[in-house]
């Protein structure tokens, strides 16, 4: 059955909710990857998309997201910072374009950004595709409007990332300050606007497997073209803080699943990692062909040397 069906996707053929998806939930995990894997190979090829990313403005966020530790609902002693000047952005694109990677993105706390706060953003991707012509620009800064993706796009911004979360029925079990549809209608303004999004969610929050599936059948519907997916890493001071951790099983049939539903899009390894042996080998070969690298926002991952050094050992294209 695996086989027949990689070799309808590799075809053209797309799954849906009208199609009976129990074999990604229920099905043998050692066949799963390796379909996954054959999906990654024949339609995504064998490159892996390096992504690195700078915490813009950090802290006192006004949503009540349950797995924050940057939410002014939690107590968790996370830092704060108004947003950094565009000596900071410029010099940290320099380093990571020097270091290999090959996108970056600003990514700042709160629910959107308006004003001084988002000219100066604006200035800062100005100055980083002037000056740096080997690294494509990415923005993460809440919810923005369309006029505002505009203006992203006219300074070089090429990719947004406004994370769904969840499922749309989990989603206010996980935040109550700004809604699923919300999200969609962001989504949908930066596609409008000329912007690629990335777009995913975490996996670990209490969710059930048909959450996850949902979760990865709306990112299909979208046309979602990068999608990270984070395993949870509870944090002290949050209202997940005692969940237990997934285990890299769970993890991997995740990622196999979302590369059936997405066999196009880049499926994107970002925190929890190191719940993974090996930080998350085995994911490459189980679907995803993308990593987020270098520092997270709160939770700590793989540096890029680290990253080249073991995915240039297995093969992969990373140049």
């Amino acid at each position: 059955m695996y086989e027949q069906i990689v070799e309808e996707i590799i075809e053209g053929r797309r799954l849906g909710r009208e199609d009976d998806l129990s074999f990604l939930l229920e099905g043998d995990l050692e066949s799963l990857k390796k379909g996954a894997n054959r999906i990654r190979e024949e339609l995504c090829g064998n490159h892996v998309d390096l992504c690195t990313i700078i915490n813009g403005r950090a802290g006192r966020c006004s949503e009540d997201c349950r797995f924050c530790a940057q939410s002014s609902h939690h107590h968790t002693g996370a830092e704060e910072y108004d947003v950094l000047d565009t000596e900071a952005f410029v010099k940290a694109c320099h380093h990571n374009e020097e270091n290999g990677a090959h996108r970056f993105s600003i990514v700042t706390a709160g629910r959107t950004l308006i004003g001084q706060d988002f000219e100066q953003i604006v200035e800062a991707y100005r100055q980083m595709n002037e000056e740096c012509e080997k690294i494509e620009l990415c923005a993460s800064h809440g919810l923005l409007t369309k006029e505002q993706f505009v203006a992203l796009r006219e300074v070089g911004v090429k990719q947004y990332h406004a994370n769904i979360e969840t499922s749309r029925r989990n989603f206010p079990n996980i935040c109550t300050t700004h809604s699923f549809e919300d999200k969609i209608t962001c989504i949908k303004a930066a596609q409008e606007a000329g912007l690629k999004v990335c777009s995913g969610g975490i996996i670990g929050m209490g969710e059930t497997w048909e959450d996850r599936l949902d979760m990865a059948l709306t990112l299909s519907e979208l046309k979602v073209e990068s999608i990270p997916l984070n395993a949870l890493i509870p944090i002290p001071g949050t209202p997940l803080e005692n969940l237990p951790a997934l285990t890299e099983d769970e993890i991997l049939r995740t990622i196999a699943m979302f590369r059936f539903l997405n066999p196009t899009a880049d499926v994107r390894l970002a925190a929890g990692r190191k719940l993974m042996r090996e930080s998350g080998k085995e994911a490459f070969f189980s679907g995803a062909n993308a990593t987020i690298t270098g520092d997270m926002l709160t939770t700590s991952g793989n540096n890029t040397a680290q990253d080249k050094e073991m995915l240039e050992s297995c093969g992969f294209d990373i140049q």
